[in-house]
């Protein structure tokens, strides 16, 4: 319904047609320019000219200014509507039923159906061509001549007076010769861009292969992230039932014992009480005799009874809430949560110490051997083969060989600082013996509030600044993947190695002007 109204407002009110070449004339109505044209030229025997549509009068032949837009519409309509074909052109002199258009004159600029070209080719010697809308576009704009001629050189269509005038000395060709070179040389650029064409759709499925590759990752991780934390909340609850039952079990024990004190000293209260009823009776006996004789009294200085005091200071003293065991059971609990939750993961924590015979005098390992510092002040060290000499660095004492792990590492943001893995075949000293300038070693450098990723002489400096001196490492041995994280709130990606590694993989420290990094648990 809506394409038929829109087809109504497109169709010109002379030819009632779709507008051809249209025009607008001051007025604001609209007109194929054959049309208008026609009606002018009838009217200009009267003496006087009009709009066909509102009879809006003009002095003089109106001006015909060219709808370019209009012209898009009509154009865009034709080619959405199924059925609508170029050659689906009307006869410009049948004004009481539609009859399609064999040929349009070039001169009248009009369409004729077999009948009035008949009348036309007896009357008239003009250029016939096939049914066409544009007449417009086969003129020359200045001359008003047809256009039969291509200059190269100016990339212009010429008519006869183009040719012999301002284009007179160019190397000129007929306009279907230059068109049928144009096309060659089309067809020519069409068979580059087809390969391309190819290859950019082989490109564009390839993208849409790993985007639906990607979306079903994310799809199984939801799923296994999910998994994880009904599984963690089960384990939180039972860990919950189980320190709530432990606090219930001690104030169980020490609410006993103190129940069981309570009862004691109450009975004490009780034999304290009648006591005190006789001492107080006997107090108002007047017999002295009676008074020395009674057996059931029995004076004591102050504090000599044993049964008062002790009981109570014991409890109040001693018996609480051990809170301690409290925390160690919240801390086993949390542990075996945390356990569970990366042997789910497949992802090992390793417990990472660092090997003292693999540094050297000006790097100082703390007692655990979790810290490796430069220092200005040499240590005093035994000779070994497998000491670095060279470099500021050291080896972790166990390494690597198959599994995926992370670990943290803490910088102190002092000097310059690098953390890896390495090969334990990596030279001990010259020049390719520093982590990261050979093919034995991949790592992260931190300076000067920049990070760089170093492998085998290569460097890259990446874009973004240390924001926290906190990192994690993950290493996945089978896939050859090495990773540094930096532990900011989103935790963020800083770079990726890939490679197949051969040996055990061991961690690797270099430090240097006072800089100092920690492996975190």
């Amino acid at each position: 319904m809506a394409s038929a109204e829109l087809r109504d407002e497109l169709n010109c009110s002379f030819c009632l047609s779709l507008y051809t070449d249209p025009v607008s004339l001051r007025c604001g109505h609209n007109f194929c320019r054959s049309c208008i044209v026609s009606v002018l030229d009838a009217e200009e025997a009267a003496g006087g000219y009009s709009c066909p549509d509102c009879r809006v009068e003009y002095p003089k032949r109106p001006a015909k200014e060219k709808n370019r837009k209009l012209e898009n519409i009509v154009e865009l309509f034709s080619f959405t509507q199924p059925g609508m074909e170029d050659t689906s052109i009307f006869c410009a002199y049948c004004t009481k039923s539609p009859v399609l258009a064999v040929k349009s004159c070039l001169q009248c600029e009009n369409s004729l159906c077999d009948d009035h070209l008949t009348v036309h080719n007896k009357t008239l010697d003009h250029i016939l061509i096939e049914p066409t809308r544009s007449f417009g576009n086969k003129k020359c704009s200045h001359h008003k001549k047809f256009l039969e001629y291509y200059c190269p050189q100016d990339a212009a269509c010429l008519c006869v007076s183009c040719f012999v005038g301002e284009h007179r000395g160019h190397l000129v060709e007929l306009l279907d010769e230059a068109s049928e070179k144009k096309k060659k040389e089309m067809l020519e650029y069409l068979d580059e861009l087809t390969p391309q064409k190819v290859d950019i759709q082989k490109r564009v499925q390839k993208l849409q292969d790993r985007m639906k590759n990607i979306q079903e990752k994310a799809s199984d991780k939801r799923k296994n992230i999910r998994k994880v934390f009904m599984d963690i909340k089960k384990e939180l609850e039972m860990a919950e039932k189980k320190a709530l039952s432990e606090v219930s079990r001690l104030e169980e024990k020490i609410a006993s014992k103190i129940s069981h004190l309570i009862k004691k000293l109450e009975i004490q209260e009780d034999e304290l009480s009648r006591k005190m009823r006789h001492v107080e009776e006997m107090c108002h006996v007047t017999d002295p005799i009676r008074l020395l004789q009674e057996s059931d009294i029995t004076v004591c200085s102050h504090g000599g009874d044993e049964d008062t005091g002790g009981d109570g200071r014991e409890v109040s003293s001693e018996e609480d809430l051990d809170e301690v065991l409290i925390s160690l059971t919240l801390h086993r609990s949390m542990r075996d949560i945390v356990t569970n939750v990366t042997s789910e993961l497949g992802v090992h924590v390793p417990d990472i110490l660092l090997d003292v015979d693999t540094a050297p005098r000006r790097v100082k390992i703390s007692e655990d051997l979790k810290t490796a510092t430069n220092s200005y002040n040499k240590q005093v060290r035994l000779e070994s083969p497998g000491r670095f000499v060279t470099s500021a660095q050291v080896l972790s004492k166990c390494g690597l060989f198959s599994g995926r792990h992370y670990w943290a590492v803490e910088w102190n943001q002092m000097g310059e600082c690098s953390v890896g893995l390495s090969y334990p075949s990596i030279e001990k000293k010259g020049e390719r013996s520093g982590i990261g300038y050979n093919d034995k070693s991949w790592c992260l450098d931190m300076y000067n509030e920049e990070y760089a990723v170093w492998h085998n002489s290569d460097v890259l400096t990446l874009s973004v600044k240390p924001t926290c001196p906190t990192l994690w490492v993950f290493l996945d041995y089978e896939a050859g993947r090495l990773s540094f994280y930096e532990l900011c709130d989103p935790i963020r990606h800083l770079h990726t190695f890939t490679a197949s590694f051969t040996e055990p993989l061991h961690v690797v420290f270099c430090v240097n002007d006072g800089a100092s990094v920690t492996i975190r648990s």
